[in-house]
């Protein structure tokens, strides 16, 4: 009964972040007038069903939602560390896929001297991923 509750808080937490995330997102796009670039929208589509999943495996209780939330969570996860690269002027504006509109290496907000918003992106997609690895690696052993 114990390990069931902490896989239940497990991906109760990672809802929180993904709730967070799309929060913080639609903050930054609506009210702060940020318009995203094709990356950003990138790793939307990524994080917002996510909240969807999460919450229905935590009302069903249902293991599966590690399995429903992987793929999006790996691949928004990789573009958001690309949007983090480019930031970064590690990868060359050149690769980025942003053609028309807002350019990807636009930085919006500068916290601390270095977070901005994809890192913040990448920061939700690492927790997430983080704990889904724990969900599995717990979820092996015992049952939902």
């Amino acid at each position: 009964m114990r390990e069931n509750r902490a896989l239940w808080l497990l991906m109760f937490f990672a809802w929180i972040v993904a709730i967070v995330a799309t929060l913080g997102s639609l903050f930054f796009s609506e009210i702060m007038d940020f318009p995203p670039c094709t990356m950003c929208w990138y790793q939307r589509i990524c994080m917002y069903p996510l909240t969807v999943i999460f919450l229905i495996g935590l009302i069903k209780y249902d293991k599966n939602a590690f399995i429903y939330a992987s793929p999006l969570v790996i691949i928004g996860w990789g573009w958001a560390f690309y949007h983090t690269l480019l930031i970064l002027g590690v990868i060359s504006e050149e690769l980025a896929p942003c053609i028309l509109g807002v350019p990807c290496s636009t930085m919006y907000l500068n916290w601390f001297g270095f977070l901005d918003i994809p890192m913040l992106s990448l920061a939700a997609f690492t927790l997430i991923l983080v704990s889904l690895i724990f969900f599995y690696k717990k979820g092996l052993k015992n049952e939902f």
